[in-house]
Formats: structure tokens, C-alpha cells, sequence
């Protein structure tokens, strides 16, 4: 436990954090891949460069700082990530060098601010912080490699199958190397895959991938797209990899499914499951489990057009065995093919007008993925539709961020 003068010296901290957060978690990653380069074979590259990792980090420490005298505030953040760092093979040994490297951050970024003073306390409270991530982490290690079917770590997978369900999203079928059991996944749950043997990358790349399907006792699939160039970032080095290079008898490393955005079984309650673009994965994981269930659900998925959507022959196969479930598609840009196959119900995008006229239960839990883009707007209107944001559930793809809450008139 922290005694009470570190408490108010954290706390006397967090105006700083909240204006130099990013500039100390920044130099943080600097130092410490710097120093320990072979941290680079556990992180994600791609969001280090766009400064997604930086700024989750810094929104975590100042929760941490805020609620410093209160930390099961911020559990289930900590919960979160802590299923994050399970996947990628996070252990108890790295987390003294992050809080050293951490320190010195805020010691370079600070400068005479930094008081002795502040840096002892700092010390002290992420020794407690990172004590609270351990043991979070060691339960959800145990729970992995205890469960049925479960496993330690990372374990080696076979491409079973590899089918392409759109011009840019292509699913992968892996099957146990070993032919043993696999665990089985909430809807919802993501695992990550270890690639060792990128052609032309120094580094190990791991990524996390929704679980596209419901879980069976056989095999896991993931849905993947392609991530090309663009005037915004460079194309994703693991998507071009699998869509390039990954055939079916090639062997990858997997974590046990992780993750604690899933369906939430003990509820009667209405469902929608709202999507855009490859945040359809999780989504479509969670409608296979409904798909044999006696509750009310409400699909709707968001594509630019019908090319890039996959998984349409899929849904409408369960909606029509499921007299419960209705689904609706709305593409911003149909084809022509689009228009005279009269696959979508809404051009343009998804609006709370809209919500209201298809009359979406106001009772209903929502569930919902896509691009960050997608995401705010979809919040907002939700929350002018009518629905409170109590009900909303929400995922990133990548390191987690706070939706805006819309400035309702």
C-alpha cells in the first residue's frame, strides 16, 4: 500500500501527465527500444509509428495517477490490457524494465520539474501498478494453460484452409500441429499469431486477430484484410504477408484465445451487433453463437460496396434459419452490381434517423467494431438515436482509445 504523501504527490502530478502524457510515453518507447531492442519482437511496430501505442499508454498512466488512491477504478482497464499482454507472451521480468525506462522518461521530458521527490514517488506507485498487472496476468496465464484444450504461451498451428471472401479480406482455418484439443473462445475473443519468418523483417511481428466464427471443437478461424498503402500509412507488413505468402500446410505460432469484449451470455435482452468494414470478425463470431439462440438480434454491417464485403452468403444463411435475427447492410458507394442485386438496404452511411426508421429495439446491448472513424460516428448516433451509452460496447482494433462523447443539443 502507498502511504498518503505518495498518494498526494501522484495526485499533484496529474495536471502535468494530462499535458505532457504523450511526450513522456513517447520518449519512454525510445528509450527502452533503445536499450532493449529485443522488446521490438513483442511489440506492434505499425502502431508505434502512428503513435496509437503512445497515446493508449499515456491515457493509462494518467487514469493510474488520477485514481492512485482508488485503483479498482481502473480494473477493468488494467483487466484489458493485462489479456492483451497475456496474448503476447508479457511476463513478470519485463516489467522492471519498463519502470525504469518509464522513470526516465518522465526525468528527460520533466527536466527540474522532476523532483527527486516526484520520481521516488512515481517509483513507488508503479511498483504497486505493476504488482497489479502481475497478478492479473499469472490468473489468466493459469486459466490459459488450465482449461481443456488450453496451452502455455504460444503453440503451433497448420493452415487448414485459406479462403478469400472478398476482394481484400481472405480467411484462415488453423488446426493443432500436435492434433490435439483446442480451448474453446467466447464470441468475441482475439488470438495472436507469432511470425518469425517475414522476408525481409528483422524483427518477430505479433498481431491479434478476432475469431470469426463460434467456437467449435476443431479448428479457429481468423478474417483478415489486406492493408495497403496509403497517403495516410504504409501497408500493414503482417495482412500483406498472410494475404501474400501464407499457404495452406504452413505452420504459425498461436496464443490461447484472449480478450474481454464478448458476447455477454446472462442476458435475455435485445442484441445489435453493429460493424464496419473488417470490424465484421467479431461480430460475425458473436452471430454464429446466436444463430442458435431464441433472442432477439439485429445485424447491420457497413461496407464502401459490395466488393469488399465478405461474408454476406453467411449471415443471410443464419438469418434465414433464425427467425429472431434480421440483418441489414448499408454501403457508402454501391456498383452498379450492387444496385441491380438489391443486396443493401441503406446507401450512404448509418445515421440515427436510420436507426430509428429500421426500429431497433432501445432495449438492446449493442456490440461494435470498425474503424476508429466508424466507431465515433456510430456512438453519436447512437446516443441521438436514444440509446444510453450504457448500453454500448465497444473494440478497437489495436491499442484501446476513449470514444468523444457527442455534443448533444
Amino acid at each position: 500500500m502507498l502511504d498518503q504523501k505518495t498518494i498526494d504527490i501522484i495526485k499533484s502530478t496529474v495536471p502535468v501527465l494530462e499535458q505532457h502524457g504523450e511526450s513522456i510515453t513517447k520518449k519512454f518507447y525510445e528509450l527502452m527500444f533503445n536499450n532493449h531492442p529485443e522488446l521490438l519482437n513483442i511489440f506492434n511496430h505499425a502502431n508505434q509509428k502512428q503513435g496509437r501505442q503512445q497515446k493508449a499508454l499515456a491515457g493509462t498512466v494518467y487514469a493510474a495517477a488520477k485514481y492512485i488512491d482508488q485503483l479498482e477504478m481502473i480494473i477493468p482497464v488494467v483487466t484489458q490490457i493485462a489479456h492483451k499482454h497475456r496474448s503476447l507472451g508479457i511476463k513478470p521480468e519485463h516489467y522492471p524494465i519498463v519502470g525504469e525506462h518509464l522513470l526516465l522518461a518522465i526525468k528527460e521530458v520533466l527536466k527540474d520539474a522532476a523532483t527527486e521527490e516526484i520520481v521516488d514517488a512515481w517509483g513507488k506507485a508503479y511498483g504497486v501498478i505493476a504488482e497489479a498487472f502481475i497478478n492479473v496476468e499469472n490468473d489468466l496465464y493459469e486459466n490459459a494453460e488450465s482449461k481443456e484444450g488450453g496451452w502455455k504461451d504460444f503453440r503451433s498451428f497448420k493452415v487448414a484452409n485459406i479462403i478469400q471472401e472478398s476482394e481484400v479480406i481472405k480467411s484462415f482455418y488453423f488446426k493443432p500441429a500436435d492434433g490435439g484439443k483446442i480451448t474453446d473462445h467466447i464470441p468475441g475473443q482475439y488470438i495472436s499469431l507469432k511470425l518469425t519468418n517475414i522476408p525481409g523483417e528483422e524483427y518477430t511481428h505479433i498481431r491479434q486477430y478476432s475469431l470469426s466464427t463460434s467456437a467449435n471443437n476443431d479448428y479457429y478461424r481468423i478474417s483478415v484484410k489486406r492493408e495497403d498503402a496509403n497517403d495516410n500509412k504504409p501497408a500493414g507488413i503482417v495482412s500483406t504477408y498472410l494475404h501474400s505468402q501464407v499457404k495452406i500446410g504452413d505452420l504459425i505460432e498461436i496464443s490461447v484465445p484472449a480478450g474481454e469484449f464478448v458476447l455477454e451470455d446472462n442476458s435475455d435482452k435485445p442484441i445489435l451487433l453493429l460493424s464496419g468494414g473488417v470490424g465484421i470478425t467479431p461480430m460475425l463470431s458473436m452471430l454464429n453463437h446466436l444463430a442458435n439462440k431464441d433472442q432477439k438480434t439485429v445485424f447491420i454491417h457497413a461496407a464502401i460496396n459490395g466488393n469488399v464485403h465478405a461474408f454476406i452468403d453467411e449471415v443471410k444463411q443464419i438469418e434465414k434459419n433464425n427467425e429472431q435475427i434480421t440483418s441489414y447492410f448499408c454501403y457508402e458507394k454501391p456498383t452498379a452490381s450492387d444496385k441491380e442485386a438489391k443486396v443493401y438496404q441503406k446507401e450512404g452511411y448509418i445515421t440515427a434517423d436510420w436507426l430509428k426508421d429500421i426500429k431497433v429495439n432501445k432495449e438492446s446491448i449493442i456490440y461494435m467494431c470498425g474503424p476508429v472513424v466508424f466507431m465515433q460516428a456510430m456512438y453519436t448516433a447512437l446516443i441521438e438515436a436514444g440509446f444510453n451509452k450504457d448500453q454500448i460496447r465497444y473494440e478497437f482494433f489495436g491499442p484501446a482509445m476513449e470514444l468523444k462523447e457527442p455534443a448533444i443539443v
